[in-house]
């Protein structure tokens, strides 16, 4: 399989003239967005939940094979944080279902305030594996220190969830588990000018450490959340670039996009 390589979002208004010419109406633009990449990950539901109805749209504006990876609701996360997971889990499923083939994974983005509690972890993955479809994926964004123990790893691994890498400044946010048979990444900020685009230099290196740790043809979900100024359409060219370079196969990225800054 190839690396899937998109951004958080696409209704980003000084993405025009980078990724949207100045011609294409806004209500056209996941549309754009999707002839020139592959997959999305799909920050909206985070704020606020849409409905089954808006995913099926979102479906039908889509070619085929397209992947759209879901941000969990804040509801889940950020209010409950994971307590009590049921009904907010029920809701979401019920409402991305509308994407069909082409839902992708599920991201539970927990607050940097909130401390590892295996049990309660637990009790989400496991709510989503009894509620979800048949493989579905889900990925967890882990962001406070007392995150990073073995019992929180062993949570993941057992039930088949992927820890989310992340990136600022062009250096990992935690430790690098391998807890499933596909990756998934976030680039967040990266060490480049302007503000915040990322060096060819860090980008090489989020290469090389995805290569050495899904070697062959893995899946690996790779999504750029700089936003800012378009750094995010810029990153994502430079990366699907060095990605061909090392050997990987990797899906679309939109073509006449200059690369990143050197370095």
């Amino acid at each position: 399989m190839p690396w899937l390589i998109g951004t958080s979002g696409w209704q980003y208004r000084d993405w025009r003239g980078v990724l949207y010419p100045p011609g294409v109406p806004q209500r056209l633009w996941l549309e754009h967005y999707a002839e020139q990449f592959a997959t999305v990950e799909n920050n909206n539901a985070f704020y606020r939940l849409p409905s089954k109805e808006t995913f099926e749209a979102w479906a039908e504006r889509t070619p085929p094979g397209f992947v759209m990876a879901v941000k969990a609701s804040r509801y889940l996360t950020h209010v409950r944080r994971l307590k009590d997971p049921a009904e907010p889990v029920s809701r979401l499923l019920g409402a991305a279902a509308g994407l069909g083939a082409k839902l992708g994974p599920i991201l539970l983005q927990l607050p940097p305030t909130w401390k590892g509690e295996p049990a309660l972890l637990d009790d989400a993955l496991a709510e989503f594996r009894r509620a979800g479809p048949a493989g579905l994926r889900i990925a967890v964004e882990m962001r406070h220190a007392s995150c990073w123990t073995d019992e929180m790893r062993q949570v993941l691994t057992d039930r088949g969830a992927a820890q989310a890498w992340t990136d600022r400044g062009e250096s990992p946010m935690g430790p690098l588990w391998r807890t499933t048979d596909w990756g998934y990444l976030r680039l967040h900020e990266g060490a480049a000018q302007p503000w915040p685009r990322y060096r060819r230099d860090g980008l090489r290196a989020w290469t090389e450490r995805l290569s050495a740790s899904w070697p062959g043809q893995a899946d690996v979900h790779v999504y750029f959340n700089n936003d800012p100024g378009g750094a995010a359409i810029y990153d994502a060219v430079a990366f699907a670039a060095i990605a061909r370079e090392a050997g990987q196969t990797v899906t679309r990225t939109p073509a006449g996009v200059p690369l990143a800054a050197e370095g």
